[in-house]
């Protein structure tokens, strides 16, 4: 049985969702993350309720905020 952050290390450099709390969701490309699962991605793409909410380069989401993450 493969362990979730095996998973995340073979999912750096490729584009991956991360849904959080609040209807609120990151697309882009996982740039590095923790333990805390704390994850940095690049060029990103925010929603809020399935609308678009903007594009940026960086984004740093906190891991307490992260419902999960899909590779």
């Amino acid at each position: 049985m493969e362990k979730p952050l095996s998973v995340l290390t073979r999912a750096i450099g490729h584009n991956v969702i991360v849904v959080l709390r609040g209807r609120r969701e990151y697309r882009g490309v996982l740039d590095g993350y923790d333990p805390h699962m704390n994850v940095v991605l690049r060029d990103a793409e925010a929603f809020y309720e399935g609308q678009s909410a903007g594009k940026m380069a960086a984004v740093i989401v906190r891991g307490d905020n992260v419902i999960y993450i899909s590779p």
